[in-house]
């Protein structure tokens, strides 16, 4: 009874009362022909070929710098032990980066946990925008100017890349919480 016609990729059921048919137009949301299961999370879109590429090179690229270092040890132990970096900016901007990353997970924790997506969480979500980005200038800033003497000029290359591998690293990171809700029983 409910054949209806391919529209999308799907069958789209339609009405052919006099009502519906002669105007052309669909006048309600025909809910019970919807495919989706309950209890099914939508399909992710799939990477291209080039996107996976780029993704590999980002984090390849930061494991060497992160292992090589200066060529004589890794970057965690120039961090901790080398007398050439200038302590006091670099703990400015690891605190400026720990500031961004508290926000960022402080408001994804708290769109997540609430049910409902209100205006005020959205604004506040973007009222935050300015913060994360006025710390993340200070953050790049502060760190170049603490590694400048190791790296000098390919200091600015070797954050950057960095960043780009945390970039590319954290939407992938599962939390157990933050899974995305069901929407199925939302009646907005």
């Amino acid at each position: 009874m409910s054949g209806g016609t391919p529209v999308g990729g799907g069958f789209v059921r339609q009405r052919h009362s006099q009502g519906y048919s002669s105007g052309g137009d669909d006048l309600e949301d025909d809910a019970c022909s919807r495919t989706t299961t309950p209890g099914s999370a939508p399909v992710p879109r799939a990477r291209t070929w080039v996107e996976v590429v780029e993704n590999v090179l980002w984090i390849a690229s930061a494991v060497f710098i992160v292992y090589f270092g200066d060529w004589h040890s890794n970057l965690i132990y120039l961090l901790w032990h080398d007398g050439r970096i200038r302590r006091v900016p670099l703990y400015l901007g690891m605190l400026a980066v720990g500031l961004n990353l508290l926000i960022f997970f402080y408001t994804s924790m708290m769109a997540w946990r609430i049910k409902r997506f209100d205006e005020k969480w959205e604004l506040a979500g973007i009222a935050a925008l300015p913060y994360v980005t006025l710390l993340g200038l200070v953050a790049f800033c502060m760190l170049s100017f603490a590694l400048w003497p190791i790296w000098s000029f390919l200091t600015l290359p070797l954050l950057f890349t960095l960043f780009m591998a945390c970039m590319v690293i954290l939407p992938n990171l599962m939390i157990g919480m933050c899974r995305p809700q069901n929407g199925e029983f939302r009646t907005d």
